[in-house]
């Protein structure tokens, strides 16, 4: 029996998730920061999930949203590392959920994005976590997701 572990690469591909390009900045700004050993991401939305949960979209619509706005995010830090293994620690996410006024599922829509960094990374993906409703998003996504993110020291 092998002992061997998983990379969160190849997690990803077990799971039958692929990582994307970078979606483009819809302004004058850029997608992630790296800040010494942090990695501060710019807030992702998705492309498939339009519309309020709790009213044009269910709580589970919600998570499926936040688990793609999550695989969004790890498109960026694989594209700004090269590497998954780089990250150390998933620090904090903050996930914005655009939903009705009545709508209280917002921790439960964030699991999506949760679960699969748990998925991902073991350990190394258990973060520290906000999620509030919004009135609005951009385009009418159903969420955007931004996080911090601890990284190997470069031994340039």
């Amino acid at each position: 029996m092998s002992s061997q572990v998983m990379s969160p690469e190849e997690k990803l591909q077990a799971l039958g998730i692929k990582l994307k390009d970078v979606r483009p900045a819809a302004g004058n700004y850029i997608s992630h920061q790296r800040v010494g050993n942090l990695i501060f991401t710019s807030g992702q939305g998705v492309d498939n999930y339009h519309g309020k949960v709790g009213g044009d979209l269910t709580e589970e619509d919600g998570y499926q949203a936040s688990r793609e706005s999550m695989v969004n995010l790890l498109s960026v830090l694989k594209a700004e590392l090269g590497d998954l293994n780089k990250v150390k620690k998933v620090v904090k996410i903050l996930g914005m959920v655009n939903c009705t006024e009545e709508f209280t599922g917002q921790p439960k829509v964030m699991n999506g994005a949760s679960d699969l960094l748990v998925e991902v990374f073991g350990d190394r993906g258990k973060h520290a976590r906000s999620a509030v409703g919004m009135q609005q998003l951009p385009n009418n996504t159903a969420i955007e997701i931004e996080m911090i993110v601890e990284v190997e020291e470069d031994s340039d």
